[in-house]
């Protein structure tokens, strides 16, 4: 597995050995030993989630003030632009971003532990994204970030306008969010 740091350190991007021939391909997406290698850390993952939507959608940016969830993303149809956003006051990359486009063609996944806001924009007719969490939906504790905070300056590759439910039109900005110390 390769593994590439961003911007914000704890944030990885993974890209699994891919095997193939004339047949199709095998690869390994989750391996609990060689993830606790690549991350530095041995995770229980709790939740596994499956999400498809149309090109346009924008999903985020999601976080849950309690239980906090850590997650490892990935596309196997489409493609996507997944974003993390650093809200751990503490961290000295608070208030930053990294974006990544995932998709069915390179493979890749993100690695986002807890204390980040997480959302996506589907660039494809449509995409399947799947993801791992280290704990619970808790929909009582999840917040949502302003996707467009200009405090943020996220580069959403938009063609347009992004269809966003109305929670996530309405999330807080960075310096009105409730965020983690």
């Amino acid at each position: 597995m390769k593994v590439t740091a961003t911007a914000i350190p704890d944030v990885l991007v993974l890209e699994p050995k891919v095997f193939g021939d004339a047949r199709g391909f095998f690869l390994e997406s989750f391996n609990r030993k060689a993830f606790a290698e690549a991350a530095g850390r041995d995770v229980d993952f709790v939740q596994d989630n499956h999400s498809r939507s149309a090109r346009g959608v924008l999903r985020g940016l999601h976080y849950q003030l309690r239980q906090p969830q850590g997650k490892l993303v990935r596309v196997v149809r489409g493609a996507v632009f997944d974003v993390a956003v650093d809200i751990r006051r503490s961290s000295p990359t608070f208030g930053r971003w990294v974006g990544v486009e995932l998709s069915e063609e390179n493979r890749k996944q993100m690695w986002l532990p807890p204390g980040l806001a997480h959302g996506f924009l589907v660039l494809t007719e449509t995409a399947d994204f799947l993801y791992k969490t280290t704990d619970y939906y808790a929909p009582e504790h999840e917040r949502s970030l302003l996707w467009n905070d200009p405090a943020l300056g996220i580069a959403w590759p938009l063609d347009g306008a992004p269809v966003v439910k109305p929670n996530d039109a309405n999330g807080k900005p960075l310096a009105q969010a409730e965020t983690y110390p």
